[in-house]
């Protein structure tokens, strides 16, 4: 089968159809263009999209990628960086491998075409200009027949006629015999050129068109072996990166597998561990027992029996409350729990020779007062570093114990490598300058002193510091309790540090008048230690304000801890009133409050004040 033998006559139809062949080559190389295009943007757009997940250096984002669950999608987030790289490599390869080459291969398609189709013209041209001429020839061969036939008619004529001269004849005789040559002439001519043009016609269609026809033909052939292999490179080039998108398909997997959810919830307890030791049980208090007081010059004695002795945790002690104001602590801790005195019988405080005397129900212990004091509702103040205006202390102080340690160890990491990479400075200084002692001509040893004294005083300012935080660090840890007996209820160390009260119980209770321990003496010790906590953790609270003012009544000695001493007549400042237990907090001076029986005053509130209220 060949176009130059089956299509000898459909020249202008294979030259529209090789046309077509070119424009739908043209169309596949758009197609692949398009799609390498389709892929960048892709590619562009996943790594965009793997960017913006990404943690943001020295953000907080960043420290909450050592969770094996963030890690994961950290991972994901690198394997979709990787998945856009194979989808930039398609877009690569479709673009050197078919795109181009197709291009170049189109323009080299299109000269073929032209060059092929150039000779075809070229040919039947020529068979047309022989078809002319052989047409020529043939209506000149034909004339000449005419005007010869003519010639020889004429001279029959004139031979006929008796009236014509002789001459007349003989001259008619010679145009028909030149006639008769001139169409010998043309005949032999004629004849000539349609042997001519047979031979041509021959040539063109069984030479010229058919070889001219069948390079069109492997052209045309060439063209759709070369659209079916850039079809198979298209795919080709999709299967290479298959392999390493798989790959990251697998990371990802790999990277779910990872995740440990035990590993997260330990972070969560590095990361959130306060240090502190959870309060111990809050002690039953049997009020259904009756308890019979005792008045001692100093403090009031109680009956130990069927009562523990209340503890209290080291540190941590005042880490139970960390947002009450100290003033408000101390008040609930030393304000008499214990009914009040009952008003003198007499109008007159004469009738009562020594004035009223304390109660003589037993002291609630400090227990109930802490388990009033966690059940109140809390009042934020301030820490010191909030006074400061919210900067961090430099040996994080503000931070919980377990936390601080962290902080202080990071920081001790910090500056052990910073010390490090001093030193490896220093030291390759000093390396150098050997160089420079032995090789004079390559630099000046005094060069190098400068350098050398500023890395050697770096080297020792960074130590002064290291050590300042270890010794915070050595601080912290030896308050913090042992990690590995974390269940314990009480620090050791709280127990070093309480001994010393125990014994000046042990020491009050020989020295009492009747031998017997006096739980008013524990309480001061006990109370004394939580001041002293409190007074760690907070700065010094402005006095409470006034809410009154009030009116002795009677006279009253105050003998317990928390109470004050007034005098008949004796005005004062109130600043707290009775709760409902018989009891409301006064002021004599800046530096001088405390507890009075509500019965032995008359309060007078300022309706303005705040927290005051109007007694009907």
């Amino acid at each position: 089968m060949s176009w130059g033998t089956e299509l000898w006559d459909q020249f202008d139809n294979l030259e529209k159809h090789t046309q077509w062949g070119i424009d739908i080559l043209e169309k596949y190389i758009k197609f692949v263009k398009e799609r390498t295009e389709i892929e960048l943007s892709y590619a562009k757009q996943l790594r965009n999209l793997s960017k913006k997940y990404q943690p943001k250096k020295n953000s907080k984002e960043e420290e909450e990628y050592k969770y094996t669950a963030c890690k994961a999608f950290l991972s994901t987030l690198n394997e979709m960086n990787d998945y856009a790289g194979q989808h930039e490599v398609i877009s690569e390869n479709m673009t050197s491998q078919i795109t181009v080459d197709l291009m170049r291969y189109v323009q080299e398609l299109k000269q073929e075409r032209k060059s092929n189709f150039h000779d075809g013209r070229k040919a039947q041209q020529h068979i047309e200009t022989c078809w002319k001429q052989l047409e020529s020839s043939k209506r000149r061969f034909e004339r000449d027949c005419k005007e010869a036939d003519r010639a020889q008619q004429y001279f029959e004529k004139m031979d006929a006629d008796i009236n014509v001269t002789k001459a007349d004849v003989e001259k008619a005789r010679q145009q028909a015999q030149l006639r008769h040559q001139m169409a010998e002439d043309s005949k032999a001519d004629y004849s000539s050129i349609l042997q001519r043009f047979n031979q041509e016609q021959w040539e063109y269609y069984h030479t010229h068109i058919p070889n001219i026809f069948q390079k069109i033909q492997e052209m045309e052939e060439r063209r759709i072996v070369r659209i079916g292999e850039s079809m198979k490179t298209y795919a080709e080039v999709d299967r290479q990166v298959i392999p390493i998108i798989g790959k990251c398909l697998d990371g990802i997997v790999k990277a779910a597998e990872s995740i440990d959810q035990k590993n997260d919830s330990q972070l969560v307890v590095e990361a959130y561990k306060s240090g502190f030791e959870p309060p111990g049980d809050i002690e039953f208090e049997d009020y259904t027992q009756p308890m019979k007081r005792t008045v001692s010059e100093n403090s009031l004695s109680s009956s130990k029996e069927g009562k523990p002795e209340l503890k209290f945790g080291g540190k941590s002690r005042g880490k139970l409350w960390p947002f009450i104001k100290k003033n408000k602590l101390m008040s609930l801790l030393t304000s008499p729990h214990q009914p009040p005195p009952p008003p003198p019988a007499s109008a007159s405080p004469s009738a009562v020779p020594n004035g009223p005397q304390s109660p003589k129900q037993q002291k609630e212990p400090l227990s109930h007062r802490f388990n009033e004091f966690m059940t109140s509702k809390p009042k934020i103040h301030c820490f010191r570093s909030l006074k400061r205006g919210g900067a961090t202390p430099e040996d994080f102080s503000n931070l919980p114990p377990e936390q601080r340690r962290k902080k202080l160890q990071q920081k001790v990491d910090d500056l052990n490598k910073e010390i490090q990479k001093e030193m490896d400075q220093r030291d390759a200084i000093t390396k150098m300058k050997d160089v420079y002692l032995k090789n004079p001509q390559m630099g000046d040893p005094a060069s190098l002193d400068h350098k050398l004294a500023e890395a050697t005083q770096n080297i020792e300012k960074l130590r002064l510091e290291t050590q300042k935080f270890e010794a915070w660090l050595a601080e912290v840890e030896g308050r913090l309790p042992a990690r590995s007996e974390q269940a314990r209820r009480q620090s050791g160390m709280y127990e070093a540090q309480t001994h010393q009260t125990v014994t000046n119980c042990a020491q009050d209770r020989e020295s009492s008048p009747d031998g017997s321990y006096t739980e008013e003496q524990s309480q001061e010790s006990e109370l004394k230690v939580l001041a002293t906590d409190f007074d760690d953790e907070f700065d010094d609270e402005e006095p409470l304000p006034a809410i009154g003012t009030c009116k002795a009544l009677y006279t009253f000695e105050g003998q317990n801890e928390g109470t004050i001493s007034v005098v008949e007549g004796e005005m004062l400042s109130v600043i707290e009133e009775d709760k409902g237990d018989g009891w409301t907090r006064i002021r004599r001076s800046e530096d001088e409050e405390g507890y009075v029986p509500t019965s032995y005053v008359e309060v007078y509130l300022d309706k303005n004040a705040k927290g005051a209220k109007t007694y009907i």
